[in-house]
């Protein structure tokens, strides 16, 4: 087998998205070919053998529709065409042909909340009052004091209300002013989005990530939201309410339904919903019997605090969360967040690699963590973020920085000065160096990737936790008759691993740990690189401070 052959990893009767990692690209950023700064589609293509390389089984691109880009493509103003700035319906086909050639998947993404107010049908819409496409949106008039119908406010701080002079009456937008919100209580809006996915579906897309996918439906007599008493002063505007009229209402099940159906209309396409929920509420985006989102995005690790029993807790509790049949997902961050590494850290970057990657369900992988990208500079003139505009210090330019693929001048993005500043450590930090480093990050990801695709219990087996004593959370992943521990050292202190407990380096007593007697378990990687084969002939494991080890146990040897 040659090393990018992609043995066969699912079961009879799985779906490849159960197995897969998903890899996100922000087009923009991730490779210019035609020396604008900005990325392109015919850029992605020319990297998807360094995808099939890291081992990924899928390629979403964030929105390539066509867009005036006040708020960078997800204010579409065509469905149905690709924006020039990225290139042409051609050159999509000729990436998802490419990409299927190498045994990659295609995920688009689908913005159907709201539109440009460019889009032909809010030009309609705002026409007059009695124009056909009027009822597409949402218009109110104004309320009694002349100002906006209610109280919501805009996901980008202000009114989530602005008036058309020319008709009198008030629009809503949850986003920019620029991004009017669709009316989905219409259904000619509904039939005329499901036309758009098999628009899309029809050359060849593998599915869809659902942008604001809790935002579609909006409660029908528009109620004031009530004061969120936890707000405290200095966090976005939008926390100052409860959106428990703006957002999450009981008829968006329906509507994620039909877009289900759709898909089922093709063969092995999923359907992930952008989410931004507490557990309770994300895992009901199932929907009824599993007729919902295949994923219903799982952010919890971005919003949870980077501590061994917190992580333990989040975990247990989604598990125990899901419904009956319902299959995980894990994210760590994209390009609304935060890096990971900007999070925690470079050296527990490396353990949250090995979490997303052996955890049960299925990970997404934003482009440039695996070079270990972190917050980038921005400087006041370089700003593009609408949302930094706003409201200062809220701006997500830091994470959505060009991709750094080799030294030399604009480390191989571009052959001019890209939209978004580079990392000043680009000379260093970018694929072409790090490829070669043996204990790179970079080569902590692609390994980590070949181990699921090597061993059916981190792909597909059963999670079991076993102990978070302190820094340390450890459990399990079985398949069969595999069984594969993983062990995260979330503090900065060496401790080791026993069979039977953990102890701190200090000597602090702490239970549980790799195994119990007549246990063999052996290193399959560790984060900080080395050490593969390594067995525990006296009984336990030295774990450095941020470190994670990748153990497997191997045939039971004899008590003595």
């Amino acid at each position: 087998m040659t090393e990018d052959a992609k043995p066969a990893r699912l079961l009879a009767g799985e779906l490849w998205w159960k197995a897969g990692i998903v890899y996100q690209v922000y087009p923009r950023s991730f490779q210019d070919t035609n020396g604008d700064g900005v990325g392109d589609l015919r850029g992605v293509t020319a990297r998807l053998d360094y995808l099939a390389w890291l081992g990924v089984d899928a390629v979403w691109l964030s929105p390539v529709c066509r867009s005036p880009m006040a708020d960078y493509g997800y204010d579409v103003s065509d469905y149905c065409d690709i924006d020039p700035l990225f290139g042409t319906l051609a050159d999509f086909d000729a990436l998802v042909a490419e990409a299927h050639r190498r045994r990659l998947r295609v995920i688009m993404d689908f913005v159907p909340n709201h539109t440009s107010q460019d889009h032909p049908w809010f030009r309609e819409a705002r026409a007059s009052r009695d124009n056909p496409k009027r009822d597409w949106y949402i218009w109110r008039d104004p309320g009694p004091d002349g100002g906006p119908p209610n109280n919501w406010i805009s996901n980008f701080g202000g009114p989530a209300w602005t008036l058309d002079p020319a008709t009198g009456q008030y629009y809503y937008h949850a986003f920019l002013r620029e991004q009017p919100d669709l009316n989905w209580r219409n259904p000619q809006v509904r039939a005329a989005m499901m036309d758009v996915l098999r628009f899309w579906l029809d050359r060849g897309v593998d599915g869809f990530r659902v942008d604001v996918i809790w935002h579609l439906m909006k409660d029908e007599a528009l109620r004031d939201n009530p004061a969120n008493p936890d707000y405290v002063a200095g966090e976005p505007e939008i926390n100052r309410l409860l959106q428990i009229h703006s957002a999450d209402q009981p008829e968006v099940m329906g509507v994620i339904a039909e877009m289900r159906a759709v898909l089922e209309e093709y063969d092995a396409r999923v359907l992930i919903g952008e989410i931004y929920l507490p557990l309770e509420r994300l895992v009901a985006y199932y929907g009824t019997d599993l007729s919902g989102a295949h994923l219903p995005f799982n952010f919890q690790l971005i919003q949870t605090p980077w501590h061994a029993p917190a992580v333990a807790r989040l975990i247990e509790e989604y598990e125990a969360a899901l419904p009956e049949g319902g299959w995980p997902n894990w994210v760590l961050g994209n390009h609304d967040q935060p890096r990971i590494a900007a999070r925690v850290g470079d050296a527990q970057a490396r353990v949250a690699a090995v979490l997303l990657l052996t955890l049960r369900g299925t990970p997404t992988l934003y482009y440039g963590d695996e070079i270990g990208l972190g917050r980038v500079p921005i400087a006041p003139e370089r700003v593009r973020d609408p949302w930094e505009h706003n409201e200062p210090g809220r701006g997500r330019d830091p994470e959505r920085t060009p991709m750094q693929w080799q030294p030399g001048p604009q480390a191989g993005f571009s052959t001019v000065e890209p939209w978004l500043p580079l990392d000043p450590q680009a000379q260093t930090r970018n694929v072409e160096v790090l490829r070669d480093q043996s204990d790179s990050i970079l080569t902590l990801h692609r390994r980590l990737i070949a181990l699921r695709r090597e061993h059916p219990a981190l792909s597909v087996g059963t999670y079991r936790p076993i102990s978070a004593a302190g820094d340390v959370l450890i459990y399990e992943r079985r398949h069969a008759d595999e069984t594969i521990r993983v062990a995260l050292n979330f503090g900065h202190e060496a401790c080791r691993i026993e069979a039977c407990r953990i102890e701190a380096g200090h000597g602090e007593p702490r239970v549980d740990g790799v195994g119990g007697a007549g246990e063999d378990w052996e290193v399959l990687l560790s984060s900080a690189g080395g050490r593969r084969g390594e067995r525990a002939p006296e009984g336990y494991f030295a774990l450095a401070g941020d470190e994670a080890l990748v153990l497997i146990r191997r045939a039971a040897v004899a008590a003595g």
